[in-house]
């Protein structure tokens, strides 16, 4: 996949963006790159190969040759990034974190005009970040192109550009991907990861929206394009990418991944599939918080019956070649016998993608003497590949072992049903479940369900708090929502709490229908309230706008609303909800 740091300071930052990237290294092992700017030097920038060598080594001899107040550095699964881009608009660096699955038609599309070339990379394909850079050229600003790029993209594609003057970063239209801000004293950082910038004495300032713009210099921060109002961040950034330090939307993985076990331990119980185990364990190493959750929820002893030796062995997860791959995940299984033989096991992977490590990790465990061995995911059968991350090298979707059952058990007409096998509780779930069990030798075999996975992430909106997409309290709540048992509760209640008017109904003595405002404005129970007479600005009125903004920032925690509470400046939610 990828990910990116950028840092612009009044003092020399080249050591924050140096390690905020190497904080980023979990997220990818083939290319990495830096890029700064220095008003004598001008823009300084260097690419290494780090698929056998860390990130740190490779870069440790460049760092006494860059200078610069401003820089942005990137971990690459794909193109060797950043690049350094001099067109109609200036010169800036560029770095990007997606996939663009529609880069063919792009460029035949840039071909049919005159003065158009790309430089292909050694496997015969465009390097991606630079046809981003074509798309943002297309147009007259550097606002106007990252936007033309955003529209006509198919897949994602999150951007970071350094100016001589600026940093601009720039959220994919669907916030698949995270984008956060820092704040220290000299300046401010942008990141992937929340916790690279903790480490390096910055506090958090700001999350982008999908597909906002922002500006940022060392003086400040400035929005070029309000965020969109879908939301569509990847889960299995919670369930398996993020590092476990790390916050996206207010939520932290490690937590997240605590509260996946235990749903997944809650419903086995609640449904008396739970098998009789010695232990409950870990696939490390993302796998290990999954498993606790499980422990704790299971009241099961939690334990590590094999380590992985990570000292001199890269993640298995990304070489190239599908059998180093095997070779090394296998490599790196320590186990530990005293845990394994005559046990039986109950391990929690943070998900099954192909299975083929799977396989030869449960192979290992019988060899070393287990007795019997359960496997669960904590993330849903996986039936497709991913059409907006790098998050799989998998060449076809038959590759899938989810994908590749059904095939096995019905053929096409298997691929007609993917929804009902990807429940476990429905008879073609069922049958799945028992494939694999024959195919991989576990004893039993349970997916978190998707219910449950949303479950543990929790709610996470877009921002909707703004007046080009707000409009009422009430609308939010309702949005937000999406219960029309709760909508009606909602509407009778804070809905009308919130525009200060209720009107009821009664039968009069000759039993017609009659109505009545018992709380709005110089009626009933609000005038009670507001003895002083000044409607607009004392009394119950003011106390539910305080109200109502309090509930903006908590409820939905966003930054625009935060800003005006701290300040005591009108936030634009509704005429009524204005200090």
């Amino acid at each position: 996949m990828g990910g990116f740091f950028g840092a612009i300071s009044h003092k020399n930052c080249i050591y924050d963006v140096f390690f905020g990237t190497d904080y980023h290294s979990h997220l990818g092992t083939r290319r990495a790159g830096l890029a700064f700017y220095d008003r004598e030097k001008g823009f300084q920038r260097q690419i290494h190969s780090i698929e056998n060598t860390p990130f740190r080594t490779k870069f440790d001899d460049d760092m006494a040759k860059f200078s610069g107040n401003a820089g942005i550095g990137c971990i690459s699964d794909t193109d060797p990034q950043p690049l350094l881009v001099r067109s109609h608009l200036g010169m800036f660096a560029i770095s990007t974190v997606g996939i663009i699955n529609n880069a063919e038609q792009l460029v035949e599309e840039a071909f049919s005009g005159p003065g158009h070339q790309f430089m292909a990379m050694s496997s015969g394909k465009i390097n991606t970040t630079e046809l981003t850079a074509a798309l943002i050229n297309q147009r007259g600003s550097l606002i106007e192109g990252i936007r033309h790029a955003q529209e006509v993209i198919d897949g994602s594609c999150t951007i970071l550009l350094l100016t001589p003057d600026a940093i601009i970063a720039a959220r994919d239209r669907l916030g698949r991907l995270p984008v956060l801000v820092g704040k220290n004293d000299d300046g401010l950082c942008v990141s992937f990861e929340s916790f690279a910038y903790h480490k390096l004495g910055y506090q958090d300032h700001y999350e982008l929206g999908p597909g906002e713009i922002v500006k940022m210099t060392a003086d400040g921060l400035e929005r070029l394009a309000a965020p969109g109002t879908k939301m569509k961040i990847c889960a299995f950034l919670w369930t398996y990418y993020g590092y476990p330090n790390s916050n996206y939307e207010g939520k932290n993985v490690e937590v997240m991944r605590y509260r996946n076990g235990e749903i997944m331990a809650r419903k086995e119980m609640e449904a008396g599939t739970m098998p009789d185990v010695d232990f409950v364990a870990g696939v490390p190493d993302s796998g290990l918080p999954h498993a606790i959750g499980y422990a704790n929820q299971s009241h099961k002893p939690f334990a590590r019956p094999f380590v992985k030796y990570t000292p001199t062995w890269p993640r298995s997860f990304t070489p190239a070649n599908q059998e180093m791959r095997n070779l090394v995940a296998k490599m790196k299984q320590i186990p530990v016998p005293e845990l394994i033989q005559g046990r039986k096991l109950l391990f929690v992977d943070d998900s099954i993608v192909r299975g083929t490590q799977l396989r030869e990790t449960v192979d290992f465990l019988y060899e070393s003497g287990a007795k019997e061995v359960h496997m669960r995911s904590a993330c849903p059968p996986i039936m497709y590949g991913c059409k907006y991350l790098n998050f799989s090298r998998s060449n076809s979707e038959m590759e899938l072992i989810a994908r590749r059952t059904v095939q096995n058990l019905e053929g096409d007409e298997g691929q007609k049903h993917l929804d009902e096998y990807a429940d476990g509780t429905t008879q073609r779930g069922k049958c799945m479940l028992k494939a694999i069990c024959e195919e991989m030798g576990f004893d039993s075999l349970g997916y978190q369900s998707l219910d449950g996975l949303l479950e543990a992430i929790g709610s996470v909106t877009a921002p909707v708090w703004g007046a080009a997409n707000v409009k009422t309290f009430n609308t939010n709540l309702l949005t937000i929502i999406g219960n029309s048992f709760v909508t009606d509760v909602i509407s009778g209640t804070v809905g009308v709490v919130f525009g200060g008017n209720y009107m009821t109904k009664y039968n009069d003595a000759e039993g017609k229908e009659k109505r009545v405002t018992v709380l709005g404005k110089n009626k009933g129970l609000w005038n009670a309230l507001d003895p002083n007479g000044d409607k607009e600005t004392t009394g119950l009125n003011k106390f539910l706008q305080g109200v109502g903004a309090l509930a903006a920032v908590y409820q939905l925690g966003t930054s625009t609303a935060k800003a005006a509470v701290a300040e005591s400046k009108p936030i634009g939610i509704t005429g009524a909800l204005n200090f």
